[in-house]
Parts: C-alpha cells; structure tokens; sequence
C-alpha cells in the first residue's frame, strides 16, 4: 500500500527488510551498537563484519557509553543490498510512563534527519521496539507513522519511506495506522 506525503512516497510492505534495495535500512539497534537478536541480529549477520566494525569506531569514538535512546548513527551497508545503515535506538516498554512515545518518535526523526543529511532518498524501516522491548505494536505503529508524515510534510528531500514489516499482522495494523494518520492530516 502506498500513501504520497508532499514530494514523496510512504509505502508499507510485508517483507524482509534485509532484503531491500534502498539507500538505506533503519536498525533497530541495541545501545551498544555490537549487534543483537531480531531485525539488529539480521542486519549484522547478513550486513557483515564491515558494519560491526564501523559500530566499533562509533562507540569508541562518538558514543562510548552507548548510542542513547532516540539517537541515530549511521553505516556502511556492509553485504546488504542497502548502502547504508543507520542504527537508532528504540525504548523499552515500561508501561507507557516513561517517555516511550517521545523517545520512539525521536527514534524515527532522527532516523530520517540522518538521512536528509546524507542526501539519501529511499529509506526502509522495521517497526522499531515491538520485538524484545515490549512495544506493543498498535501503539507504536502510530507513533511510528506519525512521525514519518510529519516529517516528510515538512521536508521534501526524500523521494520514498518504506515500513518492511515481518508479518502480515504486523503490516495490518500498521496500515491501519497509516490509513488513520493519512485521513487526519490531509482529508
């Protein structure tokens, strides 16, 4: 399903998001940047040891005690299909008293700022926090979606904004969100 956002194209797909061929793919990444389980442990193990190593750099460099919550950094591709990656990280869920829906909105911005500023057009992104931070889905697919519209209404640099979500329920309720936001702001 697509939906056009001023200059672009926000589309939702069920799929691997490993498996794209964008400028670059969103890693649902840990603090410590040194790979994980999940879409973090996929991107590392299909993108190579070239992405753990510029991670390396990164932490030694930028962020030694960790990326914060929220942050985006980014990467080579390594072996993906992507030429970059850019690794943010996601709340976990404690309820919903702690800023997670601030913190999971930067973690989209900031996702997207990075990328603007790499010049980069297309951009893949998994749903970030649903897997083991607890998320649930339905609420982060607003936020998630939210983000992405409002950031491609006030920027017009981007040419297309992918969710590659991993089930076909997953991809449901993100459509569902996507449908609401779209009616919200622009019908």
């Amino acid at each position: 399903m697509e939906f056009r956002i001023g200059n672009a194209t926000l589309q939702l797909i069920k799929g691997d998001l490993t498996e794209q061929e964008t400028d670059a793919l969103v890693n649902a990444a840990n603090a410590t940047l040194l790979g994980g389980g999940g879409v973090d442990g996929a991107i590392h193990s299909k993108g190579g040891s070239k992405i753990l190593e510029e991670c390396k750099q990164i932490r030694a460099k930028e962020w030694p005690d960790g990326l914060p919550t929220g942050n985006a950094v980014i990467t080579t591709g390594g072996n993906l299909r992507a030429k970059y990656v850019i690794h943010t990280v996601g709340p976990i869920w404690r309820g919903g008293f702690y800023d997670e829906a601030k913190l999971l909105r930067r973690a989209y911005w900031n996702s997207l700022k990075l990328s603007v500023a790499k010049g980069l057009q297309t951009v893949a992104f998994p749903s970030i926090s649903t897997g083991a931070y607890g998320y649930p889905v339905g609420e982060a697919s607003r936020v998630a979606v939210g983000a992405v519209v409002d950031f491609l209404s006030q920027e017009n640099k981007l040419e297309r904004v992918i969710f590659v979500l991993f089930t076909k329920e997953t991809l449901e309720i993100y459509l569902r969100a996507a449908h609401a936001e779209v009616q919200e702001k622009f019908l």
